[in-house]
């Protein structure tokens, strides 16, 4: 069995007013940094292998953050990235609430692209992909994933064997911890989510 952690990357200035997705630059600020180092705290004692992040830097810091207790380096995962959300990259979420296109994304998701950039569907299986391949490679160990909401969620909502167009009611917060627990053949067991949420 592996116990995969799925962490959400602590906080930027920018979290929950605009849709950063895989745009450089967006680093976490003194806020998102105790953010993390109170998820750092809470996973300190665990026997954790392995950290695996998102490229992204938000999610590169917090993962060093997190590896600090552990003396790990972070393995760079490109399959638990950000969405890739095209066009819609760097824009308000103000401004895109009041698109037509808003109301797929959040009652038929499984039906939507996001303009010039990835479905939810091609964003679920890749990151699936990463979170068995990790599983195997990893078996018998805790290992940590820092990746993001729309992903973890994406991930979580496969594995509790939900229809894809009800993944938007999963909620996860910054710097919280979603708990996976997967063992080969057997059933996959999600054990908690959103847990130790110290963020927006």
């Amino acid at each position: 069995m592996t116990r995969i952690l799925l962490v959400r990357h602590a906080p930027t200035e920018e979290t929950g007013t605009r849709l950063t997705g895989r745009l450089p630059g967006v680093s976490l600020g003194p806020d998102g940094e105790r953010a993390a180092l109170a998820t750092a705290h809470a996973l300190a004692d665990l026997e954790v292998t392995a950290i695996y992040s998102s490229p992204i830097e938000r999610t590169m810091e917090t993962a060093r953050i997190l590896a600090l207790p552990h003396n790990l380096s972070p393995i760079t995962e490109p399959g638990v990235t950000e969405i890739d959300f095209g066009t819609w990259t760097g824009q308000t979420l103000d401004s895109l609430r009041q698109t037509e296109l808003w109301k797929t994304v959040q009652s038929r998701p499984s039906q939507f692209r996001f303009p010039e950039g990835e479905s939810f569907v091609q964003a679920q299986a890749r990151a699936v992909e990463s979170v068995r391949r990790i599983a195997r490679e990893r078996t018998g160990s805790t290992v940590v994933v820092v990746s993001h909401s729309d992903t973890i969620k994406l991930v979580l909502s496969h594995f509790l064997g939900q229809p894809l167009d009800l993944f938007q009611c999963l909620r996860i917060a910054t710097a919280s911890i979603s708990d996976l627990r997967l063992d080969g053949d057997q059933a996959p067991v999600v054990a908690s989510i959103n847990t130790t949420g110290v963020g927006r």
